[in-house]
C-alpha cells in the first residue's frame, strides 16, 4: 500500500456521499407510496409545501423547495393538470403567479401522501430530530458559503 492509497479519502468518507446517496435511499423508500397516488418526489413536497401555507406564489413556493422557476413551473402545470392544485394570476400584481390547493389537493393528506418515514430510518424520535436540524443547518451553512463565493 502506498502512502498516497493511506491519504486518499475513500468514497464512505464523503460527507456529501452520505448525503446523496440518503437522499437516493429517501427517494426508493417512498417511491411505493408516491406510485400508487401517481406522484413524483418532487410534485409530493410542493403539494406539503402548499398544506402547509396554500395560496403561495411560484417564486415563494420555489424558494421554498430551493427549486428554479423553469424547473417549478412544468411540476405545478402537472399537477394542476391531476387537479390537485390551481395557478392564478395575483390580481395585485399580474407578474406573480399564486398556486392554491383544490379540495382534491387537501384530500391528498388523507389517502396516506401526509405519510413520514420517521420509522423507517430506525432512528430513535429524538435522534431523528437532531439529525433533521444537523442537517437543515448544513444546508443553510452551504447555501451562505455559495453566496458568499460568488460576492
Amino acid at each position: 500500500m502506498t502512502s498516497a492509497d493511506q491519504t486518499t479519502p475513500k468514497l464512505a468518507d464523503f460527507l456529501c456521499f452520505a448525503i446523496y446517496s440518503a437522499n437516493l435511499a429517501y427517494g426508493r423508500a417512498y417511491k411505493p407510496i408516491l406510485e400508487k397516488l401517481g406522484l413524483t418526489y418532487t410534485q409530493y413536497i410542493a403539494i406539503v409545501a402548499l398544506w402547509e401555507q396554500d395560496h403561495q406564489t411560484v417564486s415563494g413556493l420555489g424558494e421554498k423547495l430551493f427549486l428554479e422557476s423553469n424547473t417549478l413551473t412544468p411540476i405545478l402545470k402537472k399537477l394542476e393538470e391531476m387537479g390537485y392544485l390551481r395557478r392564478t394570476r395575483d390580481p395585485a400584481d399580474e407578474r406573480q403567479v399564486v398556486i392554491s390547493l383544490t379540495d382534491a389537493g387537501r384530500r391528498l393528506r388523507e389517502k396516506g401522501l401526509g405519510m413520514n418515514l420517521v420509522k423507517a430510518t430506525g432512528l430513535p424520535l429524538d435522534e431523528f430530530v437532531k439529525v433533521q436540524k444537523a442537517v437543515v443547518s448544513l444546508r443553510d451553512n452551504l447555501i451562505k458559503h455559495a453566496r458568499d463565493e460568488r460576492k
